[in-house]
């Protein structure tokens, strides 16, 4: 892991400290292009065609029979049951803060206004399953979509090597109650959701991570009129830790490992203000065993990621808000006390006990969060993510009065004479 030493660095340079190491841009975006229109025009066949091109997997029905997925939630171990309970029941509880309810208010005497709450109808979750199977998300897409009451909830996850859906995501969705479970991955998978087909249903919004393939097709389809909305555009998983004096190099170098096993592209990013702390971590980097799970993926990703030595703590913070990470760790003394001065980041883990580990899979926040820098305009899932307002308006005829004045005012000075109108009609 390279160091930068913010002294000696011009401006210029620190701000290509912000680039992340992958981006869409480096997808023919073409290509994804024509595999969702064979989908749109093609359905079925075309998500045939394309799955065994991409996964070597053709099932005989992409909905994935129920029986499977009973055979799944037999096999699981007590232990990962047990786990699913804890993580469920917190992902649940925490989440359920964020349900709204109706406030009205009267903005002029006999004027009425206020929102109401609608769950979307129908939803699609994609859960990858490419290096490595993630039921975690299948909760954290889940559960929320459950408490916002969407009517449909569907599921799409990759095909294994055998041609069937991972077993643990089979186990976790019909844990919370999903059982609609579609045997499809990729920008295919998201291609069949937005445009349905004859076997996938459409669906009005997609959510859940994916490769810069599956990030290229939801942005495409999100910008067809005939496609559907998406939650975001999640890119390789990143972290950004705050360090100090007081954290240990080991658990700041395994913070970093545990971010750059998820990806080739992931990065990890260390600010500190102790020079001694980036050096000690350079070497800690350099004692991880050889023979762990994924050290090729962990080696590609740490060659892309960097420590930043600052020359203050409001200037390593600066430098947090500007970088705006996926996953902010402050492993600093007093750490709580930094929390007004964050103002971007997708979820923030707070002291030296704390690591994104928890947030991934049980402590309760969600885990589907803003990469890239878009923690600058993006929050990470919630409820309100799969759910819609509708603003309503009542009016007496007072009311209308009293507020007469202004609407033709306005109209007239818009040029809108029926506008006018449809005010003085109604009072004459």
């Amino acid at each position: 892991m390279k160091i930068y030493y913010e002294e000696q660095i011009k401006v210029e340079e620190q701000k290509n400290l912000l680039k992340r190491p992958a981006q869409i841009g480096t997808v023919d975006l073409e290509s994804i292009q024509r595999l969702c229109l064979d989908v749109k025009e093609q359905g079925d066949r075309a998500v045939r065609n394309y799955s065994q091109r991409f996964d070597s997997a053709t099932p005989d029905t992409f909905r994935v029979p129920q029986e499977e997925i009973d055979a799944a939630a037999k096999i699981i171990s007590p232990e990962f049951r047990k786990a699913l309970e804890q993580a469920a029941m917190n992902i649940r509880a925490f989440h359920a803060l964020q349900l709204r309810s109706t406030q009205q208010v009267e903005t002029v005497a006999g004027v009425r206004c206020w929102r109401e709450v609608r769950p979307l109808e129908t939803v699609g979750l994609y859960v990858p399953a490419g290096s490595a199977p993630l039921p975690s998300t299948v909760m954290m897409l889940g559960i929320p979509a459950q408490l916002a009451q969407c009517k449909r909830i569907i599921l799409c996850s990759p095909p294994r090597t055998n041609g069937k859906v991972d077993p643990f995501v089979l186990a976790t969705a019909q844990f919370i109650g999903i059982t609609e479970i579609y045997c499809v991955g990729g920008a295919q998978a998201i291609a069949a959701m937005a445009y349905g087909t004859e076997s996938i249903p459409k669906v009005d919004k997609i959510f859940g991570p994916g490769n810069k393939y599956v990030a290229a097709a939801k942005q495409f389809v999100s910008n067809d009129p005939d496609g559907a909305a998406i939650d975001m555009i999640a890119g390789p998983s990143e972290v950004l830790i705050l360090a100090d004096e007081t954290a240990l190099p080991e658990v700041v170098a395994w913070d970093c490992i545990s971010q750059a096993e998820h990806d080739p592209d992931a990065q990890a990013v260390v600010v500190t203000t102790d020079s001694k702390l980036a050096k000690a971590l350079e070497e800690a980097l350099t004692q991880i065993p050889t023979n762990i799970p994924r050290n090729d993926i962990v080696q590609k990703a740490l060659s892309k990621s960097f420590a930043l030595v600052a020359k203050s703590l409001d200037s390593a913070i600066q430098f947090v808000n500007d970088y705006a990470p996926e996953h902010l760790i402050i492993n600093v003394k007093n750490a709580e006390a930094l929390v007004p001065k964050i103002q971007n980041a997708g979820s923030v883990f707070l002291g030296a006990y704390a690591p994104v580990t928890a947030g991934d899979y049980a402590s309760g926040t969600n885990h589907t969060l803003p990469t890239s820098g878009a923690a600058r305009w993006f929050s990470g899932l919630t409820v309100e993510s799969f759910q819609k307002t509708i603003t309503f308006q009542s009016l007496t005829k007072n009311g209308l009065q009293a507020l007469s004045p202004t609407l033709i005012a306005f109209a007239e000075a818009e040029g809108l004479y029926a506008h006018s109108k449809s005010v003085t009609c109604r009072l004459s």
